[in-house]
């Protein structure tokens, strides 16, 4: 995101501010959303909705004004196909996923599509790496068992957020 935004400054100053309130707002809801995924393990729709909101028109409207309508498409597909890759996975095993995960892979997706197919993949990737190393700790620590239930929100925006810092 980083090499972007630097991009911006100098070619779309306008598009520039959208994009860094956009990545102001994410860093603010990770943070928020992580305490409350870890303490209840729940990730509130009123909070995941309007921020869905939020990321397609700040993203989407930095786009269009760099006109580029590719990267504004792709930010509304990002959070489509991830949150299908989710929904699917929750599907498959539903105790293994939360609904409030599928709907905050949508919200990561538009970020993640804002950059590249390639950062959304990397994300995915990094996300379950990191529930794996958190989950193979607490069986080490003894503090977990195979069943003990991690909450994964804390792990996705982990894992985005390494995405988005990762050059293209």
């Amino acid at each position: 995101m980083i090499p972007r935004l630097c991009q911006l400054i100098v070619q779309y100053p306008l598009s520039f501010v959208l994009t860094a309130l956009a990545c102001a707002y994410l860093l603010v809801i990770a943070v928020w959303l992580s305490i409350i995924d870890l303490r209840s393990h729940l990730l509130p729709n009123r909070i995941v909705y309007p921020s869905i909101a939020v990321a397609l028109g700040l993203l989407g409207c930095s786009a269009l004004l760099a006109a580029d309508a590719g990267t504004a498409l792709r930010v509304l597909l990002g959070g489509v196909v991830l949150g299908l890759g989710y929904l699917l996975l929750r599907a498959i095993y539903p105790a293994g996923m939360g609904l409030g995960d599928v709907k905050l892979a949508v919200l990561l997706g538009c970020y993640l599509g804002y950059l590249s197919w390639l950062h959304l993949l990397y994300a995915s990737i990094l996300s379950f790496m990191l529930g794996g190393l958190v989950g193979v700790g607490l069986l080490l620590s003894r503090k977990g068992t195979l069943k003990t239930a991690l909450p994964f929100g804390p792990l996705m925006f982990a894992g985005t957020i390494l995405a988005l810092l990762t050059p293209a």
